[in-house]
């Protein structure tokens, strides 16, 4: 009995050790994401010098660094849950497809906590906790799609190259991992964009008689009214084209 207990003292420190390297790397990605993005401004570096990059990146550094800590963190929780769970119902520990995008789907959702105060523009006169927390259903929706699709198009990508090239994943190479989540980022946005529309305008919405948008549903209705289906994908093509560094940098890292 005491040896049981022995091991699973064991396995729980070993759960929180992984946990906690878990947090860093993602930590360490969502740095990358912010200094990659920096990089693209030249005509800044052209204008004021190299120094003008990093003006003001204390902020996005701590706040990008703590979500991309938190999604790394959460999906690799959820993904060791369903390991145990498929080993103890299967024999096996791989996880499906399906359970990869669950997995990252509550990492997003884990992250929506931290990212709703993080992005949106606040008001003094809508109350503390109404202005940094308006629209986080659709927030919610975004991040769970945003964060399922996101890792496991990664994933999927990582296991075909392993399977194809008959090797491990460990030994996949740096620029592939980089191609990949790449190419994980492209993903990303191109299945969340339409609800990052209607969430950037019900948080940077005025309060009282300067709201316009009562509800997520009245959100989606004014702007299909008005832009139609390209009203929820205006301004997609610069975002795909920053997403692609950016987040291959951050599985790179």
């Amino acid at each position: 009995m005491a040896d049981v207990d022995i091991r699973t003292l064991e396995d729980q420190n070993s759960s929180w050790k992984q946990t906690g390297k878990d947090l860093g790397s993602g930590a360490a990605g969502g740095i990358a994401q912010v200094l990659l993005a920096l990089s693209c401004a030249t005509s800044i570096f052209r204008n004021e010098g190299p120094l003008a990059f990093y003006k003001g990146t204390l902020t996005p550094l701590i706040g990008i660094g703590a979500c991309v800590s938190v999604q790394f963190g959460g999906f690799h929780y959820a993904r060791r849950a369903f390991e145990e769970r498929n080993l103890k119902s299967h024999g096996k520990p791989g996880l499906s497809y399906s359970q990869y995008y669950a997995a990252g789907a509550f990492a997003g959702i884990t992250n929506t906590v931290l990212s709703s105060p993080i992005e949106h523009k606040l008001s003094a006169h809508g109350g503390l906790l109404k202005g940094l927390y308006r629209g986080t259903a659709v927030t919610f929706l975004r991040e769970a799609q945003a964060y399922g699709v996101w890792f496991l198009t990664f994933e999927y990508l990582m296991n075909a190259d392993a399977a194809r090239n008959n090797i491990s994943r460990s030994e996949i190479s740096t620029p592939k991992i980089a191609l990949y989540g790449g190419l994980a980022g492209e993903m990303l946005w191109i299945s969340s964009y339409p609800f990052d529309v209607i969430k950037s305008k019900m948080q940077t919405d005025g309060f009282g008689t300067e709201q316009r948008y009562k509800t997520m549903r009245d959100a989606f209705a004014q702007t299909w009214a008005t832009g139609g289906m390209r009203g929820f994908w205006r301004g997609i093509v610069p975002t795909l084209v920053r997403a692609m560094p950016v987040s291959a940098g951050t599985f790179a890292v």
